[in-house]
Order: structure tokens, then sequence, then C-alpha cells
């Protein structure tokens, strides 16, 4: 890494700096120093290019190895799903490895432009205008210029979630400094507030799940089938409780929901004239009892989900201190790996708890917050999923932040087409531009490299690390300043 040190900030002098070509200076045994000042910016040339092919490659090898190992596991759960050899599957599984391996140099290259095209404008502004002097604001016009490389994913596909999860973290990073201000620390105060990962939660979960029940195509086909399935409910289930709410089709879908019943050895009547969809949702079960058995089932659905996300790490990150302290480590990993899986499935039973006791005390069930395209003031099934994200405070506060920014972004994706559905866009005549999830990224992107070379103390060690290793180390001096307050940052963070 001491090859891709690189000075950002004001504390020193750039070699390239000293560069000069001028032979009237050549005066008084001044041939030496031009000598000199010719091959100091020779080396200046070099370090600089050196910076960007590596920066390059490595942002190559994160994305290739990151989407080619997610494509490589989607492989492997096709195949076991799928154990006939017909000619038909063989050739879908070959699509998919073909698919694959694009995507893989897709996101290889997207990331490898992003990072090698990010250090390219940084040492070309300050070659042109000087690194001194353009320290405070080079890194913000470099993030921002490489932001558009998210394009080489595909000029189809759109990561408008990404985009916005991404701006979080960028809006996270800013708040941290805005709280340093002493102009605008107040203003930026109650961003630090204690349970806001919480609130965030709690806000997110309403959107979201209301928008699985009430209008899905504003959510991620994927996603929804991510919602299925930890959902824990037949789809004529779902079906059945939208056209409650709606008020459309009831009668059809009610028969579709007494089949499905039927079909698992329990008979449930269910009548059109019906207020609340207790009955839709889990029979002639209580709602109690309900939850506890349904938080069984989901917890075992969850420990897949979560096996890989602390297994993993713990065989590529720790694999030194697994034969130094293997117990230590198998520990860790199994309490992380339950109580992720505990808040997931305490998040899906809760889910359906809280609803059934609002429709219940309320003896009603009305449009949501947004629903079919329309705005109502009855917001049931909002106001009944809000307290499902209070489930997050089971996770390390650590991971509470992540989860919140993670849920956020969807929220706000799917709040934005609903309301696009509504009509209010074309009625002010306004129109979001064609990729909404470039600029997002962008303006992200800007804000991220802004800070990592301006205000590194707001980052966590881990990401910081990352950053340092892909673009380069800042100004030495900056550099150890910042580390010192990070890492007692994180120690005050272990010990609460």
């Amino acid at each position: 890494m001491d090859g891709l040190n690189w000075n950002q900030g004001g504390g020193t002098r750039s070699r390239a700096q000293g560069c000069t070509d001028d032979p009237s200076r050549d005066t008084d045994g001044q041939g030496s120093k031009i000598r000199t000042n010719l091959k100091d910016c020779e080396d200046e040339k070099l370090r600089a290019l050196e910076r960007c092919i590596a920066a390059a490659t490595k942002g190559f090898v994160i994305g290739a190895g990151l989407r080619g190992g997610l494509g490589l596991f989607a492989i492997l759960s096709r195949l076991r799903r799928k154990k006939t050899r017909s000619s038909i599957l063989q050739k879908s599984n070959a699509d998919a490895v073909v698919l694959a391996l694009k995507e893989t140099l897709r996101y290889g290259l997207f990331l490898g432009t992003f990072a090698g095209g990010f250090c390219s404008v940084d040492e070309a502004i300050a070659t042109l205008g000087g690194r001194e002097r353009t320290a405070r604001w080079r890194a913000l016009v470099a993030g921002g210029v490489a932001g558009p490389a998210l394009l080489l994913t595909g000029h189809e596909a759109r990561h408008t979630s990404m985009a916005i999860y991404v701006l979080m973290r960028a809006a996270v990073l800013a708040a941290r400094c805005g709280l340093k201000s002493e102009r605008w620390g107040w203003l930026c105060r109650p961003l630090s507030w204690k349970h806001g990962d919480t609130f965030l939660m709690c806000l997110s979960s309403s959107q979201i799940l209301t928008a699985w029940i009430l209008k899905p195509d504003s959510l991620p086909s994927t996603y929804i089938s991510f919602l299925n399935k930890h959902g824990g409910k037949d789809t004529s289930i779902v079906h059945g409780i939208r056209a409650l709410a709606q008020g459309k089709g009831l009668a059809d879908q009610l028969k579709n929901v007494e089949q499905f019943y039927r079909d698992n050895g329990t008979e449930v009547q269910l009548s059109p004239d019906m207020k609340i969809p207790c009955r839709i949702v889990h029979g002639d079960q209580g709602c109690v009892p309900h939850f506890f058995s349904f938080l069984g089932a989901s917890y075992l659905r969850s420990l897949p989900v979560y096996s890989p996300v602390y297994f993993v790490p713990a065989i590529l990150v720790h694999r030194q201190g697994l034969f130094a302290r293997p117990l230590t480590i198998f520990r860790k990993t199994l309490l992380g790996l339950g109580r992720s899986s505990l808040f997931l499935a305490t998040y899906c039973a809760s889910a359906w708890l809280w609803t059934c006791g609002v429709f219940r005390l309320t003896q009603t069930c009305n449009p949501a917050l947004v629903a079919a395209g329309t705005v109502s003031t009855n917001s049931l099934i909002a106001a009944g999923t809000f307290p499902t994200g209070l489930a997050v405070l089971i996770e390390k506060k650590s991971r509470r932040m992540e989860l919140a920014l993670y849920c956020m972004s969807r929220a706000i994706e799917s709040f934005a087409i609903c309301v696009a559905d509504t009509g209010v866009l074309k009625r002010w005549n306004l129109s979001p531009p064609k990729r909404i999830d470039v600029v997002l990224f962008s303006m992200a992107t800007a804000i991220i490299m802004q800070c990592h070379a301006e205000e590194r103390d707001v980052f966590r060690s881990k990401y910081l690390n990352v950053l340092d290793w892909v673009f380069g180390v800042p100004d030495p001096q900056k550099t150890s300043l910042a580390l010192d307050t990070v890492d007692e940052d994180e120690a005050k963070r272990k010990v609460r």
C-alpha cells in the first residue's frame, strides 16, 4: 500500500508542484536541480499511473468477486432444486451460467472503471490545478464524475434501490460531518438520536409491508419473492387480504383461501361480509397462538438466510484466528446466527400479530397509506405494520443501522413509485431523469469520496480500510489523526 500513498491535504508539498523545465534557470549550477526536478516529475507521473491501474484492478476484482459469488450461489441453488436431466433444463442451466458470467464481467468493469476513473480524475485535477489548492473539493468532483460507471452494468438494468441505499450511507456520513460543525451542529443534532435506527426500521416496515399486500408492483420481483417466502403465507391469503382492503373481487379470493385451507386439512368458512381478515390470515387459530406457532417455523426458515452471512466471514476474515481460538470464533458465529435469525423470525411473526391487533381494535380493514394508486388517510395496515420494526432491537446496535438503511432504501423506492402512480408528477409537468439511479449514485459517491479525503474520522475503521486499500491513502498526517479518532470511537462503541 506504500506505493499508493498520495497527498490530498495541505500538509505536504507534492513533488509534482516542484516539476519545472525552464532552461533560463540553468545558471550557477542549477543544471543538477533541473535534472532532479525532471526526475521527480517523471516519478510523480509514474506514481499516478500506478495508482490508477492498481485502483482499477482492485475494483474489478471486488466487483467480479462479489457478483460472481452471488451468481455461483444462485446456480448451485438452482441445480439443487432441479434434479431432472431434461434437455430443456440443461439448456436453461447453460443460459443461467452464461448470464452469470456476463453479470460478473459487467460488475467487474463497473467497479473497476469507477475506481480507476475516480483516481484518474483526481490526479488530473491535482496536476492541472495544484494538489494543495484543489484538496478541499477535488474528491467531490472526482467522485461525481466517476459515478456514471454504473451504466456499465447494462443499459436496461436499473439499480434505483442500490443507488438510494448508497445515497443514504452518504447522508449518514454527511450528518456525522454536520455534527462536528460548530455552525451546523445544532441542525444535525436530532439525527444523533439514540433510537433513530429503530425509528427508521419501523417507518420503512410500514411502507414495505403495506406495499407487499396492496401494491406489490412497487417492489422488485426478487424482493417480493423474499417476502412471500418469509411472510409464510400462501399467495391466496395475501390476495384475499388485498381484496378485503380494496373491496374488489373478495368473493372469488375467499374461495381460493378456503381451498388452500381445505388442501391442508382444515375446513374454514369465510364470509364476504367479514370486516377483519384474521380468519384469512390464520384460519380458526387465535392471533396469539398463531404468533408462537409462526415464530418457530419462521425461525427455521431464517437460519439458511443468515448462515452464509456469518460462516463465510468467519472462514475468510478470521481464518487465522480459527486455529488460535476456534471455540471463541465458533461461539460468536453461532450467537450472531441465532440472534439474526431470531430477529427475522420475530419481525415476520409480529407483522401478522400487530396487524391483527389493529384490525380487531378498529373492527375494519381499510386501504393503507398507499393503495391501488390512490392516497388514503385510513392507513390501518400501515399503522399495524409500523411497530414491526421494533424487532430490530434484537440485533446488535452495530447492525441496526445497516438493516434500517437497507430497508429504508427499498421503502423510499416503493413510496416514490406509488406517488408517481397517483399522477402527481404529470399534473405538475414533472418527469424524473431516465436514469435516476445514475444521478443518485453519482451524488452519493461524490459525498462518500469527499468524506474519505477530508473527513476520514466519520467512517468506521473497516470501511475506511477498504477505501484506503482500493483508492490509496490520503495525506499521512491527516490519516494518522483520523485513524486515532476512528479507533477511539470503535473502542467506545465496543464498551457500550
